[in-house]
């Protein structure tokens, strides 16, 4: 479904990926870890179109997109949710939620079906996208995704800034939506529960792969334990 060979990226000429490669099948997911300024953001950000890498392949269905605008990639059914609950704040929860339909026929039974999901976001129907939550707000950017029915789901940390009891329904959402057929790719701050949803696990470290493997495998990997987990001298035989 997704998949990206040699890549190489960013920011004029300061390098943050360098050899970067991975790849997504449907209905699977792909979780991302790394210390902070590892390159994490700026891979999903580079496969989106929104940066030009300098080097390498990226491929959607067997066919090149390096290169290519957010706006085509879009069409072409990858979609990016990005940190910080990006939402449109003066339209209402309804509207935010239909921009993302393909067409108006979509639009009312894939509408129902995020409700359904989000029970918050039926309450609030008719109310202004800038008087939700933060978490409410991640939950309409997710819903406002799964309407354009995307190939290829990316999400750059969708617990962000969340509520604690709000981040299973999301990250349970991501899991449903990958059995259904979506290629899922995401970076997420709650490693413990994020490996316990995700297929298979990457570790970027100073923007190339230092680890990679299924989820479970990583987390008994005692240097992800150690690092990220904080599970320090943790028996790895011991760690549900």
């Amino acid at each position: 479904m997704l998949e990206v060979r040699s890549l190489h990226a960013g920011y004029g000429r300061v390098p943050v990926l360098r050899d970067v490669s991975l790849q997504i099948n449907p209905g699977e997911i792909l979780l991302v870890l790394g210390p902070n300024g590892a390159g994490k953001s700026t891979l999903l950000r580079t496969i989106a179109g929104f940066i030009a890498p300098s080097a390498g392949e990226i491929r959607l269905d067997g066919q090149s997109i390096a290169g290519r605008s957010p706006e085509s990639l879009v069409k072409r059914g990858l979609r990016l949710v990005l940190d910080g609950h990006r939402v449109f704040p003066e339209l209402t929860v309804a509207d935010n939620i239909r921009l993302g339909a393909r067409s108006k026929r979509d639009a009312a039974q894939l509408t129902d079906q995020v409700l359904d999901i989000f029970p918050i976001l039926r309450e609030k129907y008719r109310a202004h996208a800038r008087d939700l939550s933060g978490g409410q707000q991640q939950m309409l950017a997710l819903g406002q995704a799964f309407v354009s029915r995307p190939s290829v789901l990316m999400c750059d940390e969708p617990s962000l800034g969340i509520a604690q009891a709000l981040i299973p329904p999301i990250l349970n959402f991501l899991r449903n939506w990958a059995s259904n057929g979506t290629a899922v790719l995401i970076v997420e701050q709650q490693i413990g529960v994020a490996l316990a949803m995700a297929d298979r696990a990457m570790v970027l470290e100073r923007g190339q792969v230092a680890l990679a493997g299924t989820a479970a495998s990583l987390r008994l990997d005692r240097r992800v334990q150690e690092i990220y987990l904080g599970f320090g001298d943790t028996d790895p035989a011991n760690v549900a």
